[in-house]
């Protein structure tokens, strides 16, 4: 079908809640994406940091298709192996607790705002300003911005929101708060770093009153910021934390991770999922955890993110980089509006970036991009003039 004939299916049947830019993508590979008329592509936005691994990894590609002609779902009424692996390799791999699979990060948030009501009944849960935690009705209550929660309110209630510093977030943080959920870096309003002394502050907090201390990593893990969990970096370990995006090497995953004090919160009953780590995409997610954990490739990563982050400084209409490894934001100047530039970026230089508001640009390649993509990346941003 041509590019026409789809938009027209779209604007007869699907419910208009995309803005989609006029390309059809039907091909990828690594770092690259082909459109219908054979374009290549530069993907510096890995379907949202969903393509970790980059766009059809052998490694998963063999691993889907062996287990798609064997088993696709049975239910979690029974045992199936690749789930219980996955389990245990994403508990071994971070907080040494127990895992809950789902299918989204959405999805993934909610079972951790349900644990943190079930572990402190009826308390509160503090989020910063700026988050983003989703859009189903729990996530989307945590998440404060007011265009996106005004037309649904009311919302869920008892979610708190505190500006992005320590005092302020220690004043909050009282016996009656059940959790403190926050991302180590805010992805979805702009990567925004958030500071080793709030994160320093979210643990003490937590640690008096007794509340739990949730990481959102959906966009942060996975090898993103150049270790395969965000919090490594900081040394502050969370008592939970949410996973999702590129934990499925590309297929649709979410995963809750426990430390050990929250392990056995949850009884049988209290929470479930009918798809949530069904044979074929746990298989998936344990490739891809196997390839995101390298450590070679989490090296690459933060030297990549150094090289991104000093060629994008150079362009004349940039006035801040900020980030971590190869998750990094450009803020522009007044010459510029950022979806514009996105748009020019796909249509006239065949790079896939994204805005993430008036003036900011986001950048977040497969982590398996090389010196040259990085370089092409940022001579196809400067061959845009303001």
């Amino acid at each position: 079908m041509s590019l026409a004939e789809l938009q027209r299916l779209e604007t007869a049947h699907a419910i208009p809640t995309y803005v989609r830019n006029p390309v059809e993508f039907v091909r990828g590979a690594g770092c690259r994406l082909w459109d219908a008329e054979g374009n290549e592509y530069l993907d510096f936005l890995a379907g949202i940091s969903v393509l970790n691994v980059g766009h059809c990894h052998p490694r998963i590609v063999e691993t889907v298709r062996d287990q798609v002609g064997r088993l696709t779902h049975v239910t979690n009424l029974y045992y199936t192996e690749p789930a219980m692996k996955l389990s245990a390799a994403l508990a071994e791999s971070s907080l040494g607790g127990k895992v809950f699979l789902c299918n989204s990060g959405a999805e993934a948030n909610e079972a951790a705002i349900k644990l943190a009501r079930r572990a402190r009944p009826g308390g509160k849960v503090i989020v910063f300003e700026g988050a983003f935690h989703g859009r189903t009705y729990g996530a989307l209550s945590a998440t404060p911005q007011e265009t996106k929660q005004a037309p649904f309110a009311p919302l869920v209630p008892g979610f708190v929101v505190v500006p992005r510093s320590a005092d302020a977030l220690s004043t909050a943080v009282d016996s009656d708060t059940a959790a403190v959920l926050l991302e180590p870096i805010q992805g979805e309003t702009g990567i925004h770093v958030l500071s080793d002394e709030l994160l320093w502050a979210a643990r003490e907090a937590c640690d008096r009153t007794g509340a739990a201390l949730v990481f959102d990593e959906i966009q942060t893990g996975m090898g993103r910021t150049g270790t395969l969990w965000a919090y490594e970096q900081i040394g502050v370990v969370p008592d939970a934390m949410t996973s999702a995006k590129a934990l499925g090497g590309g297929l649709p995953i979410g995963a809750l991770v426990t430390g050990p004090r929250l392990a056995d919160v949850f009884q049988a009953g209290d929470h479930g999922s009918t798809f949530a780590g069904g044979p074929m995409i746990a298989s998936a997610a344990l490739v891809a955890l196997e390839i995101c954990s390298d450590p070679a490739l989490l090296e690459r990563v933060r030297t990549l993110g150094e090289r991104l982050a000093t060629g994008l400084a150079t362009l004349p209409y940039v006035a801040a980089v900020r980030g971590r490894g190869l998750m990094l934001a450009i803020d522009l100047d007044e010459r510029v509006d950022a979806p514009g530039l996105a748009r020019r970026a796909l249509l006239e230089q065949r790079l896939v970036v994204n805005a993430t508001g008036p003036a900011t640009v986001r950048l977040e390649p497969p982590l398996v991009v090389s010196e040259v993509e990085i370089d092409q990346a940022v001579a196809r941003l400067g061959a845009i003039s303001p």
